[in-house]
C-alpha cells in the first residue's frame, strides 16, 4: 500500500470511490470533490493499491469548533492556518473493506494534523461508526446539529 495526497488528475477515481461508499444524498457531488482538489489537495490522504486507489480520507482545515453542513459544498470555507483538520470522509472501496486501509489513512491524517500544529481533528459519523473513531482517540460530544443527507450524525474530536 502507498499512502500520498491528491492530485487534480484523481477526480474521476474519487468521485467514483465517493459514489460506491456513500448513499446518494450524502454522497459528495464531483463538482465538490473538484473544488476540494484546487483548494486543498494536501488534505486528501489516499491510498493506493498495486496503483489503483482503494481508499482515501479527505477535509478542510478551520477554526470552526464543529464540523458544519457547508463545508462539504464550499472549499472556500478552508483556512490552511485553521486550528481543527476536519474530516468529510472516511471511504474504503467495498471490495477491500476491513483490510486496514481506511485504518492506516486515519493514522497518516492524524500524525499530519499533530506535525502542522492543529489542536485537532473534527469530524461527523453515524452511531455504527463511532467505535471505530474510539479507537483512534476520538470522544463522543453527542448527536451533531449536522442535516446532512437527512441522517443522524455525532460530533466526534480527538484533541492534540
Amino acid at each position: 500500500m502507498t499512502i500520498r495526497h491528491a492530485y487534480p488528475a484523481d477526480l474521476d477515481a474519487l468521485d467514483k470511490l465517493e459514489q460506491q461508499c456513500f448513499p446518494p444524498e450524502e454522497a459528495a457531488t464531483r463538482a465538490a470533490f473538484s473544488q476540494r482538489l484546487a483548494v486543498f489537495p494536501e488534505h486528501f490522504w489516499i491510498a493506493e493499491e498495486n496503483g489503483e486507489i482503494v481508499a482515501c480520507v479527505n477535509g478542510c482545515v478551520s477554526d470552526a469548533p464543529l464540523l458544519q453542513d457547508e463545508m462539504f459544498e464550499d472549499a472556500g470555507l478552508h483556512n490552511e492556518q485553521g486550528a481543527w483538520q476536519m474530516l468529510f470522509g472516511v471511504e474504503t472501496h467495498p471490495v477491500v473493506q476491513g483490510k486496514g486501509y481506511a485504518s492506516a489513512l486515519m493514522r497518516q491524517m492524524i500524525e499530519d494534523a499533530r506535525a502542522q500544529g492543529r489542536r485537532g481533528v473534527v469530524l461527523t459519523c453515524k452511531q455504527e461508526l463511532l467505535d471505530f473513531y474510539r479507537r483512534f482517540g476520538f470522544e463522543n460530544e453527542g448527536i451533531s446539529a449536522s442535516q446532512h443527507g437527512g441522517a443522524v450524525w455525532y460530533d466526534m474530536r480527538l484533541r492534540f
